[in-house]
């Protein structure tokens, strides 16, 4: 008998990792509440990926999105006085407040973020500055490599 095994829980959080034991910490670390509200990581070239969370009844005034040390928090919350005037017959539409955090892998930046349709898409672009990029070592096969 064999058991399908998915790898959806170790990407849902980081964008952009490329190491194994990163995305494997940062699934172990995954609270179980953090379901809601729904979202898609995507990644859309080699360095630029999108992360799209349903934010269905949310303005752009309810939404807060913050970077700090290599963490992406989106937190969102309706304010208070919004519904004052508000009798629900059924209330189906959950609004209620969230917080997802998302690690971020080096040179990984936000580009922007917008609400449209209900969907808040947020773009990001891993930016590797000049010194961290791979170089190439030329092998120069005359003399000695190092000279006393």
């Amino acid at each position: 008998m064999s058991t399908a095994c998915s790898w959806a829980p170790l990407f849902r959080h980081s964008i952009g990792f490329d190491r194994f034991n990163d995305l494997f910490e940062s699934a172990m670390r995954n609270e179980p509440g953090s379901s809601y509200p729904p979202y898609n990581v995507e990644k859309h070239a080699d360095d630029q990926y999108r992360i799209v969370i349903a934010a269905a009844g949310f303005q752009d005034d309810d939404l807060e999105l913050q970077v700090e040390r290599g963490v992406l928090t989106v937190s969102g919350g309706k304010r208070a006085d919004s519904a004052q005037n508000v009798t629900y017959l059924h209330h189906g539409i959950a609004q209620r407040a969230f917080k997802l955090s998302f690690r971020l892998a080096d040179h990984i930046e936000v580009k922007s973020a917008a609400l449209s349709n209900g969907l808040l898409n947020i773009d990001l672009e891993r930016i590797v500055p000049e010194e961290a990029k791979a170089k190439r070592i030329p092998i120069n096969g005359v003399g000695p490599a190092l000279e006393s």
